[in-house]
């Protein structure tokens, strides 16, 4: 292996995004933050590094096995790269908007890493976009956050999405209320996760019944939500269960084009929600498009409040969309006129000056890609000579 070659290496999990997938990038993000506002959605810019222990305060202690750590060489103390953005406008709302009246509406853009990969997202550093809706706890504000998810995608040109509702506190409220012990009730979680009926089964014994339960009503919306609704669960358990069914006969109405089905036992990736939560996937899409939930939003000082909100990924959008089309490059030989320039960059086109006089600018407008030299105040396509005035 050369040198040279080493020198280009990346870690695992990161990557290079060259034109024109950055240049689709970019465009998605502006598109995706623009929706978010068009509902009422500020945007906020957190940074990248923060003190530790208020990185990882609160919402942020569930990604802290996630969170690249060192040491900032002015104040000495330890600093966090963030791992996710959803706890930093936690932050923000708790401490620097508090005085703002509620429900507040934040949205945002920005990259994170992660020290390791997943098996559905390899990736370490990934685009965030999201949007969270701080101050109720409402079914509606439920409902709004998951609409706009699907609404802002959709928008974006994404068709054929599947909303996988859960409950991710489900099973340990149940497992509560059957009094199980901590490491039972651990490994019966991870049991639900690979929806093994028969670990289930031997795990909870002569209490398996509600899990069991649970798992068969793993499926579309239509023959799910009878199951859940007709279950007999705990005080607690059928709380959360009646707010699932609230949600999602209006989404259901006010969606019909999104693909509704419910998993009560899933909670994988959904670090530190603790109510109704969903899940955003494309058809034919590898990984998730999104996820969002019910979560407290605090500062880590136990002070907190009921919000809700979501969080799209780019890498996954990417491979769901198509990709952006190319500006056209025109090449603008040596001394071309500064205002026709200005002119054909108003219109659409992506200029590319001579930096020297040249015996043959077509040559050279091929050499640097351009589809279209400017010559004798015309527009010309250099592979077919088709000509326009601009």
């Amino acid at each position: 292996m050369s040198e040279d070659y080493q020198k280009a290496l990346l870690p695992a999990g990161l990557a290079d995004l060259l034109a024109p997938e950055a240049r689709a990038e970019a465009i998605a993000i502006a598109r995706l933050v623009a929706r978010c506002e068009a509902y009422g959605y500020e945007r906020v810019k957190p940074p990248l590094l923060e003190f530790e222990e208020s990185l990882l305060a609160g919402a942020g202690s569930a990604v802290a096995a996630d969170t690249f750590r060192l040491m900032d060489p002015v104040s000495q103390r330890m600093l966090g790269l963030r791992a996710d953005m959803t706890p930093q406008i936690a932050r923000i709302a708790a401490c620097r908007l508090a005085q703002l009246a509620r429900p507040l509406r934040l949205c945002y853009a920005g990259q994170v890493l992660r020290q390791r990969g997943r098996q559905l997202r390899p990736e370490r550093q990934f685009g965030q976009i999201g949007a969270e809706l701080i101050g109720s706890d409402s079914a509606a504000a439920d409902c709004e956050i998951a609409l706009l998810a699907a609404d802002a995608l959709t928008d974006l040109g994404i068709t054929d999405l599947s909303l996988d509702l859960c409950l991710p506190a489900l099973v340990g409220t149940i497992s509560d209320s059957l009094d199980l012990p901590a490491n039972q009730a651990r490994a019966l979680g991870e049991a639900l996760d690979r929806k093994d009926a028969a670990a289930v089964t031997k795990l909870a014994g002569d209490k398996a019944e509600p899990f069991v339960n649970l798992l068969a009503a793993v499926g579309p919306l239509e023959a799910s939500l009878p199951k859940l609704e007709q279950g007999n669960w705990p005080a607690a358990a059928r709380q959360q269960i009646e707010r699932l069914g609230e949600v999602a006969r209006r989404l259901a109405k006010e969606a019909p084009d999104v693909t509704l089905t419910v998993d009560p036992v899933e909670h994988q990736g959904l670090v530190y929600q603790v109510g109704l939560s969903f899940t955003l996937f494309g058809k034919g899409v590898r990984g998730e498009l999104g996820r969002g939930g019910r979560y407290q939003a605090d500062c880590g000082g136990g002070e907190s409040e009921s919000a809700t909100g979501f969080t799209l990924f780019t890498d996954t959008i990417l491979r769901a969309i198509e990709p952006a089309p190319a500006l056209q490059r025109i090449y603008l030989p040596f001394g071309s006129d500064r205002d026709k320039a200005e002119r054909l960059r108003r219109e659409g086109w992506a200029t590319v000056n001579g930096l020297a006089p040249n015996e043959d600018p077509a040559q050279e407008a091929r050499r640097l890609r351009c589809s279209h030299i400017w010559r004798a105040e015309r527009a010309e396509a250099l592979a077919d000579q088709q000509e326009t005035t601009a």
